[in-house]
Parts: structure tokens; sequence; C-alpha cells
């Protein structure tokens, strides 16, 4: 038999399908894949429900339904000030699929693409199955800086694409005006694409505003941004996303999208666009509830012994764990914590192409306070012996 696809054949298994499953094989409270304990908003989830019994359960058009993709539109104008309509949106399965369509839409074998790292998972395989070189610039904790003889490092003639994600998984950084304008220098000198992973962009934290890169000059026309209902309304099972840009870009996307799964359910799309219009009071209360749990298991892990870097938005907290055990590689530190603590979390080293030496794990915190409380008790009965 010929031989399959050599290289996703020769991938192995996401960090949190792994550590998931070792959680649930040593009862293990799961701080590390990130998902939320709650089931959404209860108004959210009705219009789902009625949306099942009184729309079509056919197909609804592969774009996605004009209505979300018109709330999609007047989301962006009304927190950003982007002039989009509907033709300036596609609805995707899940904010993955629509950076795989995005991705896919912009670049072909052989071109170069800059990713900022420790990055999302997802990036470097989806670009680097299509035949891209990926060039990797590395953030430095503990502030994560972007540095601009880093990005002059990465760039080259060959770029065709940056992929930006802000506030970033895993490290909760959200990027600042004076970053952003720097890296649409390079974007502009090198004429590249951008796709923005925005889809943590309600969880910023500490008055923090969120900063699409489009909004900056010369943007507009290069870029599109990626939104999740998942992260937004807390039903990551729903797998809503939707990507927003210039019309022409995301028709290309779209010309993806097409062959990637065409349509996603109509039912959930109709509450997606209802909570899209739902009062600001939704979107900042969902900022302040995960910045008071990120406080909540920040404290505790201090009293532990961890050191906490900067957490300005997402679900996640990263912590050292040098203080605890100095000489143990991150991903042997996850798989004791979880057997032995009864606790996971994700190491930072999968985040990377070339992973540095660091002790730094990830905390997922977007979980009920009584699951935070429980996970810290049995984190510090196991190092303190409390």
């Amino acid at each position: 038999m010929k031989s399959p696809n050599e290289y996703y054949a020769g991938l192995g298994t996401t960090i949190f399908t792994v550590m998931s499953a070792l959680s649930r094989k040593h009862e293990a409270i799961n701080l590390a894949q990130g998902f939320p304990d709650g089931n959404g908003p209860d108004d959210v989830r009705r219009v789902a429900a009625e949306a099942l019994e009184n729309l079509s359960n056919q197909y609804p058009p592969g774009r996605g339904l004009p209505d979300l993709c018109a709330a999609v539109a007047e989301h962006d104008n009304r927190f950003y000030g982007l002039d989009f309509e509907a033709g300036n949106v596609v609805v995707t399965s899940g904010a993955t699929e629509g950076l795989a369509a995005s991705l896919m839409a912009f670049v072909n074998p052989g071109d170069e693409a800059v990713i900022l790292e420790p990055a999302y998972d997802c990036y470097r395989p989806i670009l680097e199955g299509m035949g891209v070189s990926v060039k990797a610039v590395q953030l430095c904790p503990p502030d994560w800086r972007l540095v601009e003889e880093d990005l002059a490092a990465a760039f080259s003639d060959r770029t065709k694409l940056v992929v930006i994600n802000t506030p970033m998984n895993p490290i909760g950084k959200a990027f600042k005006q004076a970053e952003l304008e720097l890296l649409a220098r390079y974007i502009l000198k090198h004429d590249c694409y951008a796709v923005c992973d925005e889809v943590y962009e309600h969880i910023v934290f500490d008055g923090l505003p969120h900063i699409p890169l489009m909004t900056l000059p010369g943007m507009a026309e290069r870029s599109v941004r990626v939104g999740s209902a998942g992260k937004t309304f807390s039903v990551t099972g729903w797998k809503v996303g939707y990507v927003s840009g210039a019309a022409p870009l995301i028709d290309l996307v779209n010309k993806v999208h097409q062959f990637l799964v065409f349509t996603v359910p109509p039912n959930l799309q109709a509450a997606v666009a209802y909570g899209l219009r739902l009062d600001d009071d939704y979107f900042t209360g969902l900022a302040r509830d995960m910045q008071a749990k990120r406080d909540r298991l920040r404290a505790r892990l201090l009293d532990i012994g961890f050191s906490i870097l900067p957490a300005e938005g997402t679900y996640f907290l990263t912590a050292d764990y040098s203080a605890l055990s100095p000489d143990e590689p991150s991903d042997a530190f996850c798989e004791r914590i979880t057997k032995e603590a009864g606790v996971s979390a994700i190491p930072l080293s999968p985040f990377y192409g070339a992973a540095p030496d660091l002790r730094l794990v990830r905390f997922c915190f977007c979980k009920e306070n009584e699951v935070l409380d429980a996970a810290a008790d049995r984190l510090l009965n196991y190092f303190k012996g409390n």
C-alpha cells in the first residue's frame, strides 16, 4: 500500500487530548483543557432550542445564516468601528475551521509564514501540512514583549502571511497598540496577509482594551479576524466561529470553507446571532467574572509556591514551578501532578516548534469557584503536606 500523507501521519496527538485523557484516568480535576464548567447563558440556549423546533433543519446557506452574518458585522462595527456588512462575514464550524480556511486561502506551497510563540498548536501543522515554511518569533517571559529585532530576523522576501493571536493562548497576553503598530509596519513592508485569532476578544482584564490589528492603518485590506461563539458564550461544544474582513478576502476564505464543512447547524447560528446582540452588560460581565476567577486561582497558586506571570486575557494562567521542582521538565511535571496530586495542567512546551527550557505550565481558570478551590487544596496538600 502506498504511504499516506507523511506529514500528518507523523504528528502526535494534541496535548489537550492527552492531558484530558490522563485526567479522566486518574480522576483528576481538569485545569488543562480550556472549557468552562457552565452551560452557557440561559437565554442563548433557549433561542437555540426554539430554533431547533421552528427553523428549517436542512442545509442553511454555506456562508452562514444571513441573520448571523449581519449580527457579526454589527458586532464588529459596535465594538471596533469596522464598517462591515453581511458580505464581510463567513460562518465556520468553530474558530479552528475558520483559522484553517483562512490560512489555506492566502498561502501557496513554498511560501513562508510568521507565527508568534508560544502559539496555539493548530497554526504550525496547518501551515506546514500545506508545504509552507513556518518562522517563529519567540516571545520571552515574563512580559512576552514583541521585539523588533526578532521580527526582522523572521521576516523575509518570501513571507506571505502572519498569524497573530490576541489575547494569546496559552499565555494570556493582550497585545498593546505599540506592539501592533510595530507588527503592522513589517506586514506592510513585506506585503503580507494577516490572520488574526481573536477568539478571546471579550475576555480581557484590568480595563485593557481589545485592539484588532485590522483597525490599524493599512491593515483592513490585508487582514481577517476570527471569532468564536464558543468562547464568547461559554458553549465550546457548539463549534460556531466566524471570520470577518474585507469582502475580497472573505470571498477567498469562503471558497475554502465550502470544501471543508460547507455549513454549520442553523439553530446554533440563530442563537449566536441573538447572543451577539446582547447588551454591553453581558460582555463586560463575562470579562469581570473571568477576571475574578483568575485572581482567585492566582492567589491560591502563589500560596502553594508557584510564581504567576501576568495574565491579561483568555481562560489561562501561566505558572512558573521552578521553586517547587527546578529540574523537572514541564511535561513530566504536569503528568506527575495529574497522577499524584489529582490536578491537571498543560505544559507550555507543545506550544513551541523548538521549545526553550522553561519551567512553565498553563492552568485553566474558567471553572466554578468550588472546582478552583478544590484543585488548589489538592495542590497545597501535595506540595505542602497540610
